[in-house]
């Protein structure tokens, strides 16, 4: 959490061109989150956090500057859609489904950095099971010679077993037959989360014996580090530190918010677009939404919410959610320049993700600027003549041009290909030219 608003842009600068106004609000929303934090009780309590709304058009880096905050961030991280959700009473997902959703992300996260510090404990524990699946067991009232050779026994064969020589043998495990029923979420105002682990915890009381299985001790170790680790760490610690994070720290990202605007200017009214809305309403406002692992106060949950806004306007929202997004970023369609950045950039940028996959068949690939150039300039007009969906035109453009290329790789072992502007403008100029073809093709 401790990283400064400059180093939050900084890092969003290797993955997303442009779209500084964007960043520098995000960046200082994470930012405020670990100020306070720092603060005393009582006033942390006060501080609510400021809700984000980014406008544009698809394809301009809203969904990756998402993606990229959830790879950099220790914290609980949802990216969630907002047309998946719908009103108490019809059928689908309801809106209290995302904050469960946060702290399941949160139980993960916090469950991971739990284990890395018992690493060694619990690799102990699974090599210590291992050896008594090897080694027969000592019976009581064995002589004193018995036990000095079970120990010379149990010593050697956990020496070759750290230095990986028993990898391949075949032993017996026991694992515990879980019963598990699985829940879709419902519309209906019940706590559905409360009723599976009820019926889990039934089921589980009639199904407590073992399942023997014979594996190899390589497959072996992974099936028993989930009990070890169960056995080693506590549970109720690491529930409640979920818990303590998804309400300090949790952060949700609504997609498509524009898809359940319901204005006078959308034609296409559905009835619960509004019920979605006024469901949603309570949770960024703040309330105690109940989950498996206890319940969660969403009032400090920050709310990143995203839309292209071209059949509706964020003024066809309800009043009251729009005033629950008070700050609110716009963000550039991309030019000519940004897509050549996009292309040339940004880490693992397409051109690097194809020169590795074609490197896999042993073909060097290679971009003249002047094909990089081109490749940015007909995404660009492609754009002007179809849809604009801004960078995403880039992966259909460059797919076109190495299709050919990609296909015959196999043939190619210990060649290298350089595209040219000449090869990209035979693939791609005539396409782009016909209207109706670019309409289809890209």
């Amino acid at each position: 959490m401790n990283m400064t608003p400059k180093e939050i842009v900084k890092f969003l600068d290797d993955y997303v061109i442009g779209q500084n106004d964007a960043k520098k609000t995000i960046a200082l929303a994470l930012r405020n989150r670990y100020r306070r934090m720092q603060l005393a009780p009582e006033i942390q309590e006060e501080i609510m956090p400021k809700n984000i709304l980014m406008i544009g058009s698809t394809g301009v880096g809203k969904t990756e500057i998402a993606r990229r905050l959830a790879k950099m961030m220790s914290l609980p991280f949802v990216k969630v859609e907002a047309s998946k959700y719908t009103e108490v009473g019809f059928v689908g997902r309801d809106v209290e489904s995302m904050i469960r959703d946060l702290v399941f992300a949160s139980m993960d996260l916090v469950t991971k950095e739990y284990e890395e510090k018992i690493q060694d404990g619990i690799e102990q524990e699974v090599n210590k099971q291992i050896i008594e699946k090897l080694v027969p067991h000592l019976p009581e009232g064995a002589s004193e010679s018995s036990k000095e050779s079970f120990i010379k026994t149990f010593n050697k064969m956990e020496e070759k077993l750290l230095k990986g020589e028993l990898e391949d043998k075949v032993i017996e495990i026991e694992l515990p037959k879980k019963a598990h029923v699985e829940v879709i979420d419902s519309s209906f105002p019940i706590d559905m989360t409360s009723m599976q682990e009820s019926l889990n915890n039934m089921l589980g009381s009639l199904n407590k014996d073992k399942i023997k299985k014979e594996v190899k001790i390589k497959d072996a170790r992974k099936l028993l580090r989930s009990g070890a680790s169960e056995k080693l760490i506590d549970q109720e610690s690491i529930k409640h530190e979920a818990i303590r994070r998804v309400e300090n720290g949790g952060i949700i990202f609504i997609d498509e918010i524009d898809k359940i605007a319901s204005g006078k200017s959308n034609q296409n009214q559905d009835p619960s677009k509004e019920g979605v809305q006024r469901d949603l309403l309570p949770i960024v406002e703040g309330s105690n939404v109940q989950t498996k692992y206890g319940q969660v106060k969403t009032d400090h949950i920050l709310f990143i919410a995203a839309g292209a806004f071209h059949v509706s306007k964020p003024s066809d929202l309800l009043p009251e959610l729009q005033g629950r997004f008070p700050l609110r970023v716009e963000l550039n369609a991309l030019d000519e320049e940004a897509l050549y950045k996009i292309l040339t950039n940004t880490k693992n940028s397409l051109l690097k993700q194809y020169k590795a996959l074609l490197e896999v068949e042993g073909v060097t690939l290679e971009f003249d600027d002047e094909a990089i150039h081109s490749f940015a300039h007909l995404s660009v007009e492609a754009n002007q003549k179809a849809e604009d969906i801004g960078a995403r035109r880039l992966h259909t453009v460059i797919e076109k041009v190495l299709e050919d290329i990609s296909f015959d790789a196999d043939e190619k072992n210990g060649e290298t290909i350089i595209i040219t502007k000449k090869l990209v403008e035979e693939k791609l100029s005539d396409i782009v030219k016909d209207e109706d073809t670019a309409r289809y093709i890209l």
